[in-house]
């Protein structure tokens, strides 16, 4: 775990992605841009495609990429940078 909260698993089993059903889950598209976001709740996501860094408020840069299981914690707030188009699988708890 990130000291920001967020917690990365690069490249998980097939087995896992299975198990926690991930592709059930809804598929989010968005294009290169620049966003700010709070997430106002826990959101687990694998990423299908793209590239990009998510900069928690008073944080540091964190690079994320096709492969990545990520959950990102309730209630933070940062500034998206989408360098590659992304679409992934996301499920808000």
């Amino acid at each position: 775990m990130s000291a920001d909260g967020i917690l990365l698993e690069r490249n998980p089993s097939p087995m896992k992605l299975e198990v926690m059903g991930v592709y059930d889950w809804p598929i989010w598209r968005k294009e290169a841009s620049r966003f700010a976001w709070t997430y106002q709740q826990q959101e687990t996501c694998y990423i299908l495609r793209g590239r990009f860094s998510v900069t928690p408020d008073g944080g540091e840069p964190q690079e994320f990429r096709r492969g990545d299981l990520i959950t990102f914690p309730k209630g933070m707030s940062c500034m998206w940078d989408i360098v590659e188009d992304v679409e992934k699988h996301y499920d808000f708890q």
